[in-house]
């Protein structure tokens, strides 16, 4: 079964019809918010607010453990993060759509793993390629279907947060490869590897990042960017199902 996580401006799905909401308990502790199972044209899909419901957590807060594996009980098999980001690419303006394929994770201290040695023995993954393949090709398809032009490709940046960059932690990321960089691409894109769900990213580039462009990154526009967005993003889901 396919699963949304749902991430800043994206807590509930509109036109949603639901089935059951599961509880936010699990054996890594409460989850951002009970999973909530339900229909949206007339396929199942399972959503889950990552900042919870209403948003309220921050990122470096965020149980991700709790998150992937409340998904997994409840069935899902896929799950498509939905980020917001800054484009570092200056050709990733503000409204742009991406599916990254490549990520690099910059941040530190957060729970990362099920097999710590405490609640699973020890085990090594391969995460060469941290997005499934098939699973992106059907988010670009859905694009098509939906008439929205998705980005194909990229290095995520994921950084530590609460606050944002600054211009010259952007600099270093471009050299590093980064298109683009969020806060909770990581390690939900890992933990998903490690229960055997297939795991894609869609992205919504909300402003160029500290030092692209001149002056300094405005809240108040990145706020206008989400809401215009959330009902794109929203379409590529439905294409998806459809």
């Amino acid at each position: 079964m396919l699963a949304i996580i749902g991430g800043t401006g994206l807590t509930t799905m509109a036109g949603l019809d639901v089935i059951k909401r599961h509880s936010a308990e699990t054996p890594l502790g409460a989850a951002s918010a009970g999973v909530v199972h339900g229909t949206l044209h007339g396929r199942d899909i399972l959503f889950l607010a990552r900042h919870g419901h209403p948003h309220k957590l921050p990122p470096h807060r965020i149980n991700y453990r709790a998150n992937l594996w409340a998904l997994k009980q409840a069935g899902a098999t896929r799950a498509v993060g939905v980020n917001v980001v800054g484009g570092i690419d200056p050709s990733l303006a503000p409204g742009r759509l991406v599916v990254p394929d490549q990520v690099i994770d910059y941040t530190v201290g957060r729970e990362c793993t099920y097999f710590d040695g405490r609640f699973k023995p020890l085990k090594h993954i391969d995460f060469s390629w941290p997005y499934t393949a098939s699973l992106r090709a059907e988010l670009l398809n859905a694009g098509k279907k939906a008439s929205e032009a998705l980005e194909d490709g990229g290095v995520y940046g994921c950084t530590q947060g609460p606050r944002l960059e600054t211009a010259a932690e952007i600099a270093r990321m471009a050299m590093d490869g980064c298109r683009m960089v969020g806060m909770t691409g990581m390690p939900e894109a890992s933990l998903a590897r490690e229960l055997a769900i297939d795991y894609a990213c869609l992205a919504l580039v909300v402003n160029p990042a500290a030092g692209v462009a001149e002056g300094e990154v405005n809240l108040a526009d990145i706020e206008a960017v989400i809401a215009a967005g959330i009902g794109r993003i929203q379409r590529v889901i439905e294409a998806m199902l459809d």
